[in-house]
């Protein structure tokens, strides 16, 4: 079985995971499955079998500054997971694998070597039904094996200070929200309560919805329909691109996207996002279209 409609190994289909579950349920750690949900309620209700449950809010952000882990954190949180430096991970979870690229992103960004998305993500396997269980998994710790400090990739994060410089320059920011939360009606999805201070987007930003990768089964479209996307929006793949969204998981689709199934030369996320940007004093702001 070959990945799903992707360069090497980047993304790959249930039907590849489907296949290796055994392996994913051995205690030694060559391969690894993990679930990304922002709440285990999800993972707790039956997920596939042998794949460790991460809480993104929880296991992801730091615990005392709204960050994502640092290298020790990250390190300390694979090692439990049965991780380590030469583990195949392969991630999938809720929302169209929102918390899974984060996830995936993270990986990235502090050198993991080998790490994958599941395409169409939990909602893909639970609607065609491939196995389910709702028993524990909790791998052997191990040691992760090498330090992730300093990141291997940061250029794959983008910082307010390089939006800030990006703004007005050459640099394509895409704004992945709601065209709502774009246009400054709204600050946050209807039902979520952590909200900005200030409605808009940064100025000169696309509004390239982040469900315009998906297709309506969650799995991805294909790399001909990713290109026509942008290709329409004037993104370009020797572009500088900044994504961003509200705190930096829905832009983590778009940059899976960008950077890992299309091969875009340098895509970067920018996870403090509207959170950050719209709380912050004297940042410039725009409003409607």
């Amino acid at each position: 079985m070959t990945p799903t409609d992707s360069p090497e190994t980047a993304l790959v289909s249930p039907e590849w995971v489907a296949e290796r579950l055994d392996e994913f349920a051995a205690d030694d750690d060559a391969y690894r499955l993990v679930e990304v949900d922002v709440n285990t309620r999800f993972y707790d209700r039956g997920h596939a079998p042998g794949a460790v449950g991460l809480d993104w809010e929880r296991d992801l952000r730091a615990a005392d500054r709204h960050d994502i882990l640092s290298a020790a954190e990250l390190e300390r949180l694979l090692g439990e997971s049965g991780i380590s430096e030469d583990t195949t991970v392969v991630a999938y979870g809720d929302n169209s694998n929102w918390f899974a690229t984060h996830f995936y992103w993270q990986l990235t960004y502090y050198g993991h070597s080998d790490v994958r998305i599941m395409d169409g993500g939990r909602g893909y396997w639970t609607d065609h039904s491939y196995p389910l269980s709702t028993d524990p998994v909790d791998p052997p710790t191990v040691e992760y094996g090498r330090s992730l400090s300093p990141p291997a990739s940061p250029d794959v994060r983008a910082s307010r200070d390089d939006v800030f410089a990006a703004v007005g320059s050459d640099t394509k920011l895409v704004d992945v929200r709601l065209a709502e939360e774009y246009r400054g009606e709204i600050t946050a999805p209807p039902g979520i309560d952590e909200v900005a201070m200030r409605g808009g987007h940064v100025p000169g930003a696309l509004n390239v919805f982040w469900g315009d990768n998906i297709q309506p089964d969650e799995q991805f479209k294909s790399r001909e329909e990713l290109r026509a996307l942008y290709r329409e929006y004037g993104i370009a793949p020797t572009d500088d691109v900044i994504v961003y969204c509200r705190i930096g998981e829905r832009s983590s689709i778009t940059w899976f996207v960008l950077s890992e199934l299309l091969g875009y030369d340098s895509v970067r996320n920018y996870d403090g996002s509207w959170t950050e940007w719209g709380n912050m004093i004297g940042m410039p702001i725009e409003r409607g279209e």
